[in-house]
């Protein structure tokens, strides 16, 4: 097929940007999704080399029939996607279509697929968390319900009342769905869970709400999902999708190989080096335990942030938790945490740091303990770490 360059999509999420997403691909071009939030000179540099900019629905309609007919080059490039952007600057990442093919294949095998499946989306479409959503359920034949963005009372009242079957969701998400009191919902089967660790008491709250859960593991070069665990299987984010592989490096690396990795991510040793920390169990069950660029190195011990935080969101009086390494003369770097209480409860520092005591190694206590009103994150739920200060 011939290809005509790349096509920013700079359309909020519904009907009008999926269909313009397969008009692109229907004219051989490469789609690049593009968050219309984004400020003017972010969305220029996301669209430079553009061919079209896409940024109001186009008029027109193609018979279905031809469009279902339609077929594309597996190894073609079919998006341009970016990276969330939480540690660094937000890189383009080039998926092929066959890296969008089993990536789907993949994740109904480890979720099963129901021909009746309503699967609910209300995260950025620049994303590839998102956007995965609305491509599965093409290949699929299923229906997609998309939701222009995340409104915690609008989802809540979609999976309680509209039949919703899937949901994919950050755990911020989660916790905003459990406090507008979600519970029990009778249609839906599995949420999906991804964005970062998961504090364990989330999960405790989520089971006690009839909420089933199953987390997992994904980033933008292996075209979202890696590994995914079965709903209620606890604190993992569970083995690694059909076809794909997954293996620990000695630093404790995540490396990820198989037809859902973008070539170009491809290290030349085969292997996509995520820059993940984890652990496999003996199961080959994948625990994520934080970035290698996080470690902090306090006194010559590591210090995995994602351990800290879910010590202090275990605590009744904290909504939200950030750690971070802040250089010290005496220790290298010195535990620093960032906290945002619950409404209406105030803890003190000494409180979180006696409740961190009891939990974690002397080391990894923070040193300081700071408040404030809400954290930075990504479009997509995800802690923006490289902007604390």
């Amino acid at each position: 097929m011939r290809r005509v360059g790349l096509n920013p999509l700079a359309l909020a999420p519904g009907p009008a940007f999926v269909a313009t997403l397969h008009g692109c691909w229907r004219l051989g071009a490469v789609a690049v999704p593009v968050d219309p939030r984004l400020a003017g000179p972010e969305r220029a540099a996301r669209g430079a080399g553009a061919a079209l900019v896409v940024e109001r629905p186009l008029a027109g309609e193609e018979d279905a029939a031809a469009v279902l007919a339609a077929t594309h080059d597996l190894d073609a490039v079919a998006l341009r996607m970016h990276t969330s952007g939480t540690s660094a600057a937000a890189k383009p990442v080039d998926l092929t279509f066959g890296n969008l093919l089993w990536s789907a294949l993949g994740s109904a095998a480890a979720l099963g697929l129901d021909p009746a499946e309503r699967w609910l989306c209300a995260l950025p479409l620049a994303h590839v968390g998102g956007l995965s959503i609305p491509v599965r359920s093409a290949i699929y034949g299923t229906t997609c319900v998309l939701h222009e963005r995340f409104d915690a009372a609008a989802v809540a009242h979609a999976i309680a009342r509209e039949g919703i079957t899937l949901v994919s969701l950050v755990p911020t998400m989660l916790a905003r769905l459990l406090d507008a009191g979600l519970e029990r919902p009778a249609a839906l089967r599995c949420a999906l869970l991804g964005g970062g660790p998961v504090a364990p008491a989330l999960l405790e709250r989520a089971a006690a709400a009839g909420i089933p859960v199953a987390q997992t593991y994904g980033l933008t070069e292996a075209c979202s999902q890696v590994t995914t665990s079965a709903p209620g299987e606890g604190a993992t984010a569970g083995v690694a999708l059909v076809p794909t592989r997954v293996r620990i490096a000695p630093d404790g690396e995540i490396l990820v190989a198989g037809p859902t990795v973008a070539p170009a991510a491809l290290a030349g040793d085969g292997w996509l080096h995520t820059g993940d920390l984890g652990a496999r169990d003996d199961r080959g069950r994948l625990t994520v335990t934080g970035r290698l660029a996080d470690t902090i190195v306090t006194g010559g011990e590591n210090v995995a942030p994602a351990e800290v935080e879910a010590v202090l969101l275990a605590h009744p009086d904290v909504a939200d938790a950030a750690v971070r390494g802040r250089p010290d003369p005496e220790w290298g770097e010195a535990v620093v945490a960032t906290v945002v209480a619950r409404d209406g409860r105030a803890p003190s520092a000494d409180a979180l740091r006696a409740h961190c005591a009891d939990r974690l190694a002397r080391f990894k206590v923070p040193k300081e303990i700071e408040f404030a009103p809400s954290l930075p994150r990504t479009e997509s739920g995800k802690l923006l770490r490289r902007a604390l200060v």
